[in-house]
């Protein structure tokens, strides 16, 4: 799912980069004390810190990086390095603890130096830590160049509905695009490859175990770690958990329905502002949002980068800003600058996170100058990690035949996010089939308690996923309910975030199923 994204305003000046590619066959290599045979070089490192480049970065982030190898299973055929960020602890250190804020394709490093006061509770005893993942910001970026663009109008736009076959065909185009754009770290990314980095980056911290917290899509590889590696897992926390069995069909109709109710939610809350930009009947509201949409996708308005925002953008803009009622006024704002001027800068902020320049199609290998982050990194990541996996390929007749009634579905369960949910999974159409070792593996890990943290109102990661992970992990998860709404609970509740630092700093935790109340209630 996508990610947990740093709520501060400073977040539009910063480049979210992305993610794509195909799992190796042969995963889940077991932990040893060893590393496996041709990996003895990767784990004989250490980083070296330094100042992060760029202005705007805070003066006590250092930055680093992590050499991993392009292909575990030829690990002597070529290398990536991994962008690494670390606040220092303030007092004696008693080694790391890593963070993924998810995605797929959320930049560790720019996240840390945004949103790094959230976590300064942590450096009371250890050094925090985050990095870009394979594919990632600076870690050899990922994209599909304007592919994304046909295939938004292929699988969204009436012409696709009309014509099934010829929307697969921009649909198979659009995948050749990507790898093309992407080169050759595309078929070597995905969530079992992104374990094993982890697992290095851990070791080039000095680090024994393991210290984990994973938002959103890093619950999926923070369990797919505690799977391969459940020997090195130390204290780990899962906040906003993802499904590790649910077919990407599923997770998309999740998405739409839990997305709409957050629209819902949010237009409630902006009827009662004069200044709203939908009026101030929440019934309205809603129809007006839907024709919003429509409206965009007949006419699509011109953007300052030459290309067209259409109503699929105006969605995933949406859907973006509804993750926190943090940005809420924030999108209240941008949505009134569409509405009242045709700019849509405000939404492409969230859309993007930021702006770049277009992609370099030889950016990979070493470090990525930051201004060089594709601008469709998001996009791609979410798209092609889901992909990689997913085992599920259903055949070009399948889907022609399937199509309209997805579609149908898909619009039931949200008639404004329905098909920006239903192109996410159509992408994999002509991408090689995923990995099953997630959906076939990831289970009755061995490792120590782990805290795996559900959000009632959560409009991305339901809060009956993580009770299915928690029951598919085993005896080692320790589910508490967070009964508040957004996506994840760290962040935004004060009961959650003051029981997970007490697990990671202590090794405190709270009673399975206990639970915190949300923060508005006493508002």
């Amino acid at each position: 799912m996508l990610a947990k994204l740093s709520t501060r305003p400073s977040v539009r000046r910063c480049a979210v980069a992305g993610v794509a590619g195909l799992a190796l066959a042969g995963t889940g290599l077991p932990a040893a004390d060893d590393p496996p045979p041709g990996l003895s070089r990767f784990y004989d490192q250490k980083v070296a810190w330094s100042a992060c480049p760029g202005p705007e970065m805070p003066k006590d982030l250092q930055c680093g990086k992590v050499t991993v190898p392009l292909d575990y299973a030829e690990p002597g055929q070529g290398t990536l390095d991994l962008a690494v960020a670390r606040y220092r602890a303030t007092g004696e250190s008693r080694g790391s603890v890593l963070l993924n804020f998810g995605g797929p394709g959320a930049q560790g490093v720019n996240q840390l130096a945004l949103g790094g006061k959230d976590f300064m509770g942590l450096t009371d005893g250890y050094d925090v830590v985050s990095f870009d993942p394979r594919g990632v910001g600076r870690s050899s970026p990922v994209s599909c160049g304007n592919a994304s663009e046909d295939a938004l109008e292929a699988a969204a736009g009436e012409a696709g509905a009309a014509d099934p076959q010829a929307a697969l065909k921009t649909l198979r185009d659009a995948a050749a695009e990507c790898a093309e754009h992407s080169g050759p770290v595309l078929p070597h990314i995905g969530t079992v490859n992104a374990s094993r980095d982890l697992d290095v980056i851990r070791d080039a911290l000095g680090d024994g175990r393991l210290n984990y917290l994973g938002f959103s899509y890093g619950s999926r590889l923070g369990a797919v770690y505690a799977a391969q590696y459940p020997d090195k897992v130390g204290r780990m926390v899962l906040d906003g958990v993802d499904t590790l069995t649910e077919p990407l069909t599923e997770q998309g109709v999740a998405s739409a329905q839990g997305q709409q109710t957050a629209l819902e939610n949010f237009l409630t809350w902006c009827t009662d502002d004069i200044a709203c930009p939908f009026g101030r009947d929440p019934r309205e509201a809603r129809k007006q949002a839907v024709e919003v949409v429509r409206s965009l996708d007949r006419d699509p308005v011109p953007t300052d980068f030459g290309q067209a925002f259409s109503g699929q953008d105006f969605a995933g803009a949406l859907a973006q800003g509804l993750y926190s009622r943090e940005l809420w006024p924030s999108l209240q704002r941008a949505v009134a600058q569409l509405l009242e001027s045709g700019d849509t800068s405000g939404l492409e902020a969230f859309l993007y996170g930021g702006f770049t320049r277009p992609p370099g199609r030889d950016a990979h290998r070493g470090l990525t100058d930051p201004q060089d982050v594709p601008l469709d990194n998001l996009p791609a990541a979410l798209m092609a990690v889901n992909c990689a996996d997913d085992p599920d390929r259903p055949s070009a007749a399948r889907l022609t035949e399937d199509l309209g009634r997805l579609r149908a579905r898909y619009e039931q369960a949200s008639p404004v996010f329905g098909r920006y949910r239903l192109t996410q999974v159509l992408m994999c159409h002509g991408r090689p089939k995923g990995t099953d070792y997630i959906r076939d593996e990831v289970k009755d890990v061995g490792t120590p308690r782990m805290l795996l943290v559900g959000t009632r109102g959560d409009p991305a990661t339901p809060y009956r996923w993580t009770v299915e992970t928690a029951e598919r992990l085993g005896s080692s998860a320790v589910v508490l309910d967070n009964r508040g709404e957004g996506h994840t609970g760290y962040g935004s509740s004060k009961c959650v975030h003051a029981k997970v630092d007490a697990f990671l700093l202590y090794g405190t935790l709270p009673p399975d199923g206990s639970s915190c109340g949300s923060d508005h209630d006493s508002e």
